[in-house]
């Protein structure tokens, strides 16, 4: 990736900022130019994912999400801005995936017990999804931007674990920018994105995770600049059933987990709501049909394969790499 370097224009100090969100934790790395109030920026970022979170989630009672899951079926629901411009984002990319990503998955994620609803997969819930008549993601769920609002012309429960994260990072790249932070890196479990670059004009260096189960290695590490990543991936959450082990992304053409020889999927984009998406869609899309999919689109991607024969605790995988990573020569800095 390229890299440019440049002297910062007053002495910086490294600094993290951190807190609780989504059952995970939300973080911020900043060369902080003097005076920076760090107290404001904090509570700031705090805010925004919170924002996200309250608006989002599929375990709160009271959020946006969950109101548009209980309304009627072709009852108009009022929305907030930052919730549209999430599905919005989340059907498009619905439509240019093939149905790879869709943000209308809800039941089948409860039925296999990674949802609110429940903590196991449950046979007839699964049933359930499977034989309900099935329905493209742009004519299931209708979006007025303009007036706020969304209505659901089918019975579906919309799901956006695969897109919010990802959203909320680029809500606190927003908040390091009016608080006039030029150097930073924000991340929520795994989403990522680079402000600039480091204060000595430095990329910033992040790790890959290598896809093992219960381990934690780095695979190769991806310099940012002015970029977001976001990885899915098999290995990290997922529920054993019968000594099988189940990853927690759905496939919505079987109405079941992903299972398939992709590892692991990361994803270069401007945004991170893109990036995480993208890293979704990917995964689901398989070994063949994701890559394919991906230099059709011109994206920066990194796909890590099992090979045949390879065990599954302990990852032996290919790269394909696509866009800037195979121009990098794969992840390795």
């Amino acid at each position: 990736m390229p890299k440019t370097f440049s002297e910062p224009a007053l002495p910086c100090r490294r600094i993290t900022l951190h807190g609780p969100t989504m059952a995970t934790r939300w973080s911020a790395s900043i060369d902080a130019d003097a005076g920076l109030d760090l107290a404001a920026l904090q509570h700031d970022l705090a805010a925004a994912v919170g924002q996200v979170d309250e608006q989002m989630s599929p375990w709160k009672a009271g959020s946006d999400l969950t109101r548009l899951n209980r309304a009627p079926v072709g009852s108009w629901v009022d929305l907030p801005a930052e919730m549209l411009e999430v599905l919005d984002c989340a059907l498009d990319v619905h439509r240019r995936s093939g149905g790879g990503f869709n943000p209308c998955v809800g039941a089948v994620v409860d039925a296999w017990g990674f949802g609110a609803a429940r903590d196991a997969p449950d046979a007839q819930a699964i049933r359930a999804a499977r034989q309900a008549t099935p329905l493209a993601a742009q004519a299931a769920l209708e979006l007025d931007r303009p007036g706020g609002r969304a209505r659901k012309n089918a019975a579906l429960q919309v799901d956006l674990c695969g897109i919010a994260k990802g959203y909320a990072v680029d809500r606190m790249a927003d908040v390091l920018g009016r608080h006039g932070v030029r150097h930073a890196l924000a991340a929520l479990d795994g989403e990522l994105r680079a402000i600039g670059t480091q204060a000595d004009g430095s990329p910033w260096a992040v790790g890959l995770e290598r896809p093992e189960p219960g381990h934690r290695a780095v695979h190769g590490v991806i310099e940012l600049q002015d970029l977001a990543v976001a990885t899915s991936g098999d290995y990290r959450h997922f529920v054993d059933v019968g000594g099988t082990r189940l990853a927690h992304t759905m496939d919505p053409q079987r109405c079941a987990p992903v299972n398939n020889a992709v590892a692991s999927v990361t994803v270069l984009a401007p945004s991170c709501m893109q990036a995480d998406a993208w890293a979704t869609a990917l995964l689901v899309a398989g070994p063949e049909q994701g890559p394919e999919l991906a230099r059709r689109l011109g994206m920066d991607v990194l796909f890590l394969l099992r090979r045949a024969g390879g065990l599954a605790e302990v990852a032996e995988v290919a790269e394909v790499a696509l866009g800037r990573f195979a121009a990098d020569g794969g992840a390795c800095a």
